[in-house]
């Protein structure tokens, strides 16, 4: 017998938490992760903070999966800190926990499913500053300063620039993985900085908010993101987004849905599986030209050798 079975379930429940309804990529993710389960005969139950990013909410929607006991959970925690008593709760409640998209600090967790925030990093920074031939004047658009993926982002970037001393920092601010923060303080930077070459995001989303906020003020830069979503491959196809790295949400919660669902078979998980790092440009990115829905999904085989 199954464990779903045990539990009294016609068909395995996967609870799945995301952060925000804000950023395309947990957009991205949620439609992996149904995709994935219709595909195996499952079904989701999905678990996101109306507050984006709100440690509270999250941890209130813990105790909600608690009560409603899904089979398994895929899981990002908004905060990698902040949920350590959450994500111990839902192991003492026998929920089995795939976590994915950002790593956890702490917990019991079957794998976690991811890619490498720090080498996407530099390889997204090391490209840019390449394309400026190595100097000008750069704008950093941070995530969020609780999130291990914008720690690693950053530490990338950070490592990157020491290469480069002739790529010059002149403004570094915290975006939120959002729109509108950027939208703000790049208003706010533009008449400071008669001279910006670059701009280095920790998103698509913060990247497309100042590619906006410069064409409103007739001015234009090299700028580059993280996500490759599709109103990212738009951009680079317009001449608009000089790049972005390959961290599809999508994808990654495709594998830890399948990842939950084959625990649940009773079949053996590899503790850790990270998709690679690729970099999309105007030279690949067709590879990338379509809808999320439209994306396919990874081979298991292909992710697990």
């Amino acid at each position: 017998m199954t464990a779903f079975q045990r539990a009294g379930h016609e068909r395995p429940i996967i609870g799945v938490f995301t952060k925000n309804r804000m950023n395309p990529a947990y957009a991205a993710a949620r439609a992996g992760a149904e995709r994935t389960a219709a595909r195996c005969g499952a079904q989701v139950v999905h678990y996101v903070p109306d507050k984006p990013d709100d440690i509270e909410e999250q941890i209130a929607l813990v105790d909600r999966a608690i009560a409603e006991r899904p089979d398994a959970v895929v899981f990002v925690p908004v905060h990698d800190t902040a949920m350590n008593v959450s994500v111990k709760k839902l192991g003492a409640a026998r929920i089995p926990i795939v976590n994915y998209l950002n790593r956890l600090d702490e917990g019991d967790f079957i794998a976690f499913i991811g890619s490498d925030d720090y080498r996407l990093g530099c390889d997204i920074a090391e490209y840019l500053f390449r394309h400026i031939d190595g100097r000008g004047d750069l704008v950093i658009i941070e995530g969020v300063a609780g999130a291990v993926t914008n720690r690693e982002r950053m530490r990338g970037f950070h490592d990157t620039l020491r290469h480069w001393p002739d790529v010059r920092v002149v403004a570094s601010r915290p975006g939120n993985y959002q729109r509108e923060p950027v939208l703000q303080f790049m208003r706010e930077l533009l008449p400071a900085l008669p001279r910006i070459d670059a701009v280095l995001a920790a998103n698509d989303l913060m990247a497309l908010a100042a590619i906006e906020a410069l064409e409103i003020a007739g001015r234009c830069a090299s700028v580059v993101g993280v996500n490759a979503v599709p109103e990212a491959i738009t951009a680079i196809k317009d001449r608009k987004l000089l790049a972005t790295a390959d961290f599809d949400a999508m994808k990654i919660a495709c594998v830890a849905t399948e990842a939950a669902l084959r625990h649940l078979r009773g079949e053996r998980v590899p503790r850790e599986i990270l998709l690679p790092v690729q970099i999309v440009d105007a030279s690949n990115c067709a590879a990338w030209d379509l809808p999320f829905a439209e994306r396919p999904c990874p081979e298991w085989e292909n992710v697990t050798y």
